[in-house]
C-alpha cells in the first residue's frame, strides 16, 4: 500500500511538473508574440541603470503622463487623451519602470518614491524643466511623490482617479503574491498569465463601471505585455506596497503649495471617491475638484474632456519657467 501510494504522489509529481512546463513554454510564446505585435512605440533612453521608453508628442509647455498599475503607454494612446493634449503641450509619457518596454532591475527602489525619482532624473536628462504631472491610479502617487520629494522640478499637478489615503485593502495583499520570490517567481512564468487572460474581461468591466468597456480600449491596450512576467512582477509589487505608500505620502500632503487638479468618477468601483479623491481635494489648499458623475476608474477615457480641462486650468494656476 505504501508503494501504491508512493508511486501515486511520484506520478501526480510528475504530471504537475509537466503541466507547469508547458504553461512556461506557453508563458514564454506569448510573451514573445506580445512584444512583437505592441513593438517600441517611442524610444528607448537609459537613466540610472534602468531603460526606460518615452513618447513625445507636441509643443508647448511640458506635461508628463504617468500611468497606473498594469497599464503603459498605449493605455494613455488608447484613450485618445495622448493625442487631444498634444495638440495644446509638449507630452512626455513614459513606461514606468517594469512596465511596457521599461526595465526594472532587480534590487533597485520601486517604491513610489523611487519611481519618482528615475523620472524626475529622466526629465533632467530630457531637458524638461518644471513639467506638469498628469497621474492616473497608481501613477498618482508616484506624481505626488515627485512633487513632495522635488518640488522646484514640478509646475502642477493633475490627479486622476488616484488612492491617497491608507484603508484596508485585500485585494492589494493578495495581489501581491507574484511578486515573492520563488512561488512568485514560479507563478508569473506559468499560471499566472493564464489566470489573467481569464480574469481580464471582470477586471475590465470592474475599472470601466458603471460604464461599459469601450472598443478604443479592447482595441488599443496591449494585454499580452501586461501579462510578461516582467511587468506582472512588478504590477503585484506596486499593488501590494500601495497601502503602505499612501500611509508615507498623506502626512505630507500639507506640504504642497502647487496648483493640483483633482479628477474622478463619482461611480469608481475600485477606488472610493468621497474617501480619497473629494477628501484630498477638501484638505489641500490649492486643489480644484473636478467629479465625473456616472463614471468609474478610467476616466481618461470615459471623461478625457474633463482631464483635458484641469490640464489646462493647472497650466493656468501655474508659472511659467523660463
Amino acid at each position: 500500500m505504501t508503494a501504491l501510494r508512493t508511486n501515486t504522489y511520484v506520478r501526480a509529481a510528475a504530471a504537475a511538473t509537466g503541466v507547469l512546463g508547458v504553461a512556461a513554454l506557453l508563458t514564454r510564446i506569448q510573451s514573445k508574440a506580445a512584444e512583437k505585435r505592441w513593438p517600441v512605440v517611442g524610444r528607448m533612453i537609459e537613466v540610472d541603470g534602468v531603460d526606460l521608453q518615452v513618447l513625445e508628442r507636441g509643443q508647448g509647455r511640458p506635461l508628463v503622463l504617468v500611468h497606473g498599475n498594469g497599464a503603459m503607454i498605449e493605455d494613455w494612446l488608447a484613450s485618445g487623451l495622448f493625442d487631444a493634449l498634444a495638440a495644446k503641450y509638449r507630452v512626455i509619457a513614459f513606461d514606468r519602470p517594469g512596465c511596457g518596454h521599461s526595465s526594472r532591475p532587480r534590487g533597485g527602489d520601486w517604491s513610489v518614491e523611487g519611481q519618482a525619482a528615475v523620472l524626475s532624473a529622466a526629465c533632467h536628462q530630457l531637458g524638461i524643466e518644471k513639467p506638469i504631472v498628469l497621474g492616473h491610479s497608481l501613477g498618482t502617487l508616484v506624481a505626488l511623490a515627485w512633487a513632495l520629494d522635488y518640488p522646484e522640478a514640478v509646475a502642477a499637478l493633475v490627479l486622476a482617479s488616484g488612492y491617497y489615503y491608507p484603508t484596508a485593502r485585500v485585494d492589494a495583499v493578495l495581489s501581491g503574491v507574484p511578486a515573492l520570490p520563488v512561488v512568485g517567481d514560479a507563478m508569473r512564468h506559468t499560471i499566472s498569465p493564464l489566470l489573467g487572460r481569464v480574469q481580464a474581461p471582470l477586471v475590465f468591466k470592474l475599472i470601466f463601471a458603471p460604464g461599459e468597456v469601450p472598443d478604443r480600449f479592447e482595441e488599443g491596450y496591449p494585454l499580452g505585455l501586461s501579462l510578461r512576467p516582467l511587468q506582472l512582477r512588478a504590477t503585484a509589487a506596486d499593488g501590494a506596497a500601495m497601502v503602505a505608500a499612501a500611509a508615507r505620502l498623506a502626512p505630507r500632503y500639507d506640504a504642497l503649495t502647487l496648483p493640483v487638479g483633482v479628477v474622478a468618477g463619482t461611480g469608481d468601483k475600485l477606488v472610493d471617491f468621497d474617501t480619497h479623491s473629494a477628501r484630498l481635494a477638501r484638505e489641500l489648499p490649492h486643489a480644484w475638484l473636478v467629479a465625473a458623475t456616472d463614471c468609474g476608474h478610467m476616466v481618461h477615457y470615459q471623461a478625457s474632456e474633463r482631464v483635458l480641462a484641469a490640464v489646462d486650468l493647472a497650466a493656468a494656476g501655474a508659472p511659467v519657467h523660463h
